[in-house]
């Protein structure tokens, strides 16, 4: 067993031992949880050492909440890039039911139940700190003399601070909740990195910047943001419980971790910053630590997406971002949207424990419903609750007849198996399409079960399934009906 490997198999250790010496009475009498729901950006399933006893990068923060309460190892995201992801996350609504089209308007329609207006409703406060990319009226014709409407404060949170999109994409500015903190009226040249693709390492478009922004600031910023946010609002006594959603930049590019974290992990810049991003988590339990509202408070890590990993980096670092997986970001197999994916509720949740249970981010919306004692919303059609699993109780059967992935309705799940509708990733990774051969496959189809790399596609032996599956895809809305 690797060093590594002891080290979780410790610390989890110590966190059942403790969950049993304070018991598990005083949590359940106490009221609603404090809620803190942590969102990395493209950081893979084989990163955090609690998923993959290979990986070359130390996650001692994501390590510890692994420890203290329950992984899931076939979590998804409801799509495999930022936006569908996020607006997965945030409605409990499959990515396929709305246009995305964030460039030109808010992807979340005016009125539509989010968890930010869900947990408003039961007298939570809710803030927001961090990457939004959601769009704003108008899109990203931005008038700088006016409020940005249409985002987080339009959508449920109390409180906003971040930046409008991912951070390889201009305008660079701040947002203190409708107001830009200064307009981008500078200008900034595109930049990368020699020895890495294109869309990798140090990584960012030319365009308007707000004067004095920095790229390499805006982790530590919206790190220090958290911190404060979490001390103003424990030390303020009030009697409120809060919803915090923190939406880090990383490790998405630029790749650009400080000096104190250069060297630290084995997979070059790119392990780095997931190194500042463990080192972000840790601070954040920290201050729940430090503010004695650990046990309050139920916490959710997760990763929008999968990692920019390339097979060349698998060899030349030896370290698999997205671990037993295939594919990255974008791609329709799993690398592109199987995600790590931890909550700890101490006193409720079994530390130290694990569930296979096929999941999707989109059930966050029902499961805090049900945590909270609140009806799921009627518009979160595709939000299922996992909340028996997480209290260690047998829900019985599982909890999706089966999920839809990707914005597009390209992949089904049900069960072991998984259908793709199309040849070739569909994403980043090589071959991105196939043309099917005449009397060929149109398609994938795999039993994860048996071959979780997806190397074997069983289109043309098991055409039963095939059949079964699409007929799953075939009943869904498109999206060119969408509700507004």
């Amino acid at each position: 067993m690797s060093v590594r490997r002891i080290g979780y198999a410790l610390l989890r250790a110590a966190a059942v031992f403790l969950s049993a010496a304070l018991g598990l009475a005083a949590a359940e009498e106490a009221g609603p949880p404090n809620i803190v729901l942590i969102l990395a950006d493209d950081l893979g399933y084989g990163d955090p050492a609690f998923n993959n006893p290979d990986s070359r990068i130390p996650t001692p923060a994501m390590d510890r909440l692994a420890a203290e309460g329950m992984r899931f190892t076939d979590a998804h995201a409801p799509a495999a890039w930022c936006v569908p992801s996020r607006y997965g996350l945030l409605t409990g609504r499959y990515p396929l039911r709305s246009e995305l089209r964030w460039r030109q308007e808010a992807v979340i329609p005016a009125g539509e139940a989010t968890l930010g207006t869900l947990l408003k409703s039961r007298g939570y406060v809710t803030a927001m700190v961090g990457k939004w990319h959601l769009g704003f009226d108008g899109g990203d014709k931005y008038d700088f003399g006016k409020p940005l409407t249409g985002g987080p404060l339009d959508r449920g949170f109390d409180y906003y601070f971040g930046i409008p999109a991912s951070l390889d994409i201009p305008p660079y500015f701040y947002i203190r909740g409708r107001q830009a903190e200064q307009a981008p009226t500078d200008k900034i040249d595109a930049s990368s990195t020699p020895g890495w693709s294109p869309i990798q390492g140090a990584f960012w478009r030319a365009g308007p910047v707000a004067p004095g922004f920095r790229h390499r600031d805006v982790l530590p910023r919206l790190e220090q943001e958290a911190v404060r946010l979490i001390e103003l609002f424990v030390r303020s006594r009030a009697r409120r419980p809060f919803f915090f959603y923190i939406a880090l930049t990383a490790p998405h590019t630029p790749w650009l971790p400080l000096e104190q974290f250069r060297g630290k992990s084995h997979a070059g810049l790119y392990g780095d910053f997931v190194v500042q991003v463990d080192h972000v988590v840790g601070r954040i339990l920290e201050t729940l630590d430090r503010e004695r509202v650990a046990r309050d408070t139920l916490v959710i890590f997760t990763s929008d997406n999968g990692p920019v990993w390339y097979p060349a980096d698998v060899e030349r670092f030896h370290h698999s971002a997205v671990g037993p997986l295939r594919g990255m970001k974008a791609d329709s197999w799993e690398g592109g949207h199987r995600v790590p994916f931890v909550v700890r509720w101490p006193g409720r949740v079994p530390p130290g424990s694990s569930s296979d249970e096929l999941i999707a981010f989109t059930d966050i919306m029902a499961t805090l419903a049900e945590a909270v004692g609140a009806p799921a919303p009627e518009t979160a059609v595709d939000s299922r609750s996992f909340l028996p699993v997480l209290l260690g109780d047998s829900p019985g059967r599982p909890i999706h007849d089966h999920l839809v992935l990707k914005e597009n309705a390209a992949v089904v799940r049900q069960g072991r198996w998984k259908l793709i509708r199309h040849l070739g990733s569909g994403g980043f990774s090589k071959p991105r399409h196939v043309e099917p051969a005449p009397g060929g496959p149109r398609g994938q189809l795999y039993d994860l079960e048996e071959d979780i790399g997806e190397r074997r596609n069983l289109w043309m032996e098991r055409p039963e399934i095939v059949e079964r599956l699409e007929a799953i895809l075939d009943g869904y809305e498109p999206r060119s009906r969408r509700r507004r």
